[in-house]
């Protein structure tokens, strides 16, 4: 039986590919909690404005700052709905990915078993031919 895994160069392909996908679902994540943390941070700087202004200029400029601040915040949670659905996405493909390294490595366990057992068979013929020879040579 051939001792190399004829699909051994499929598997180190399949496993790249998975490591790839891990990697960029790794990158997809950290995106992710930045983009959370740009809304908690958006919504922190709303909560912590002072109501009361001191005069109608500071009060225009409250407002005006809440305005923008809201606008900011509205892009803030459209990011991290979009990170959120390519976190989902990354987390599909590294499935598919793993998937498919998994397949191909199951094949290589059973070919490494049927080596070893192939090994072990020739193994107990060659002391089973020894013990054939030495019974032989007792009875001369």
């Amino acid at each position: 039986m051939n001792r190399t895994f004829p699909l051994a160069g499929l598997l180190r392909v399949r496993e790249v590919e998975e490591d790839r996908a891990a990697g960029e679902l790794a990158r997809a994540q950290r995106d992710r909690a930045a983009a959370d943390e740009r809304v908690e941070a958006v919504r922190a700087e709303l909560q912590g404005q002072d109501p009361r202004p001191a005069n109608d200029a500071a009060w225009q400029a409250m407002v005006a700052g809440r305005a923008a601040l809201s606008a900011l915040l509205s892009e803030s949670i459209a990011a991290r709905q979009a990170a959120e659905q390519q976190v989902r996405g990354r987390e599909q493909d590294w499935t598919a990915a793993r998937t498919r390294t998994r397949a191909v490595a199951r094949l290589a366990e059973r070919h490494a078993e049927r080596v070893t057992a192939a090994e072990r068979k020739a193994e107990q013929a060659g002391l089973d031919e020894i013990a054939a020879r030495a019974a032989q040579e007792e009875e001369r």
